[in-house]
């Protein structure tokens, strides 16, 4: 029986999505290290892992909306705004570097909740709610911040965004990869992570079976804004200043990073399923993937288009999983 077992998890884990994707980031990368000598220099492979850990922690605010079936279009519009706030602490108030976090980290999280509030209450899908929320926190932000940047942060802070591990690798990296673990844990081990799947699987039948479904919209909400919040603080200490315009125009910038990762990762756009291993090596393929398109001089407008095919080719899939696991059930 032991046996059958071992060999039923070893059969699942080479048709798995995580083994797929780690075969097609090798791959793309050992392509782009024979054509490119630049790809593989230190100067590179600390650029590459700086935007790898930012554009994976967007991915992951993403992912544990997309597990109850939801969206958050405002990802980048709450960083963005949080970090304002975080901003302001700091060089305004005059804020220690961790108390301006922490200030940054709940308001996030706070903008997160009011997503998630006006979703159970209004009863509209969060894909309308989250739109609305966009533009109203990003328009908020600008009049309040009248488009100015914050950019005489603490240098400890921008220090952060600098510091490198084994001469060629972001600290920032590793930043995501705990959070990763943690997240990883969550939806594994704790009562909220069973809880938050049961209501993306089946909302009906999780709030028969006692699941306070409304609960774990909220939370989730929440915890975006709040993991959007750090994303935003990569992203200053990265820059060394906190801008207005860090996030695009209401945090467009943010939305096909926010989406490719998890999808592409195996979490279904239509909840109850979620991969924070797939989600990470997802952000990994993408950040290899356009690292080396444009180191080979490929156009930065031919890069997105080529990352949007990605997405849609990725929703198809999700399609096909998602239509096999209700075969299944």
């Amino acid at each position: 029986m032991g046996a059958s077992t071992t060999s039923r998890l070893n059969l699942a884990w080479l048709a798995s999505n995580e083994l797929g994707l780690l075969i097609v980031t090798a791959g793309f990368a050992g392509l782009f290290l024979a054509l490119t000598p630049g790809f593989g220099s230190p100067f590179n492979l600390y650029a590459l892992t700086r935007v790898l850990a930012i554009d994976a922690m967007i991915g992951l605010a993403m992912m544990v909306v997309l597990v109850t079936g939801g969206l958050n279009l405002a990802v980048g519009a709450i960083g963005v705004a949080a970090v304002m706030v975080g901003g302001w602490g700091m060089q305004v108030a005059g804020l220690p570097i961790l108390v301006a976090v922490a200030l940054t980290l709940a308001f996030g999280a706070g903008l997160g909740a009011v997503n998630g509030l006006a979703t159970v209450w209004l009863r509209v899908h969060s894909f309308v709610v989250t739109l609305a929320t966009m533009s109203v926190f990003f328009g908020a932000m600008i009049v309040l911040t009248e488009a100015e940047a914050f950019n005489r942060l603490p240098a400890g802070f921008v220090a952060l965004g600098k510091l490198r591990v084994f001469g060629s690798v972001s600290a920032m990296i590793f930043l995501t990869l705990a959070v990763g673990v943690l997240l990883m844990w969550l939806f594994r081990h704790s009562l909220f992570g069973r809880q938050v799947l049961a209501a993306g699987a089946n909302p009906l039948a999780a709030g028969l079976s006692g699941v306070p479904v409304a609960r774990m919209i909220i939370i989730s909400h929440a915890l975006s804004g709040a993991l959007a919040a750090l994303a935003g603080l990569m992203l200053a200490a990265r820059n060394g200043a906190a801008l207005p315009s860090m996030a695009g125009q209401l945090g467009m910038d943010w939305l096909l990073p926010a989406f490719l990762a998890p999808v592409l990762g195996g979490t279904l756009l239509t909840g109850g399923m979620v991969s924070v291993t797939g989600t990470l090596l997802g952000a990994t393929l993408v950040t290899v993937l356009s690292n080396g398109l444009l180191q080979l001089r490929v156009g930065e407008f031919w890069v997105q288009a080529f990352l949007g095919l990605i997405l849609l080719i990725a929703v198809g899939l999700d399609r096909l999983r998602a239509s096999y696991l209700e075969r299944r059930r």
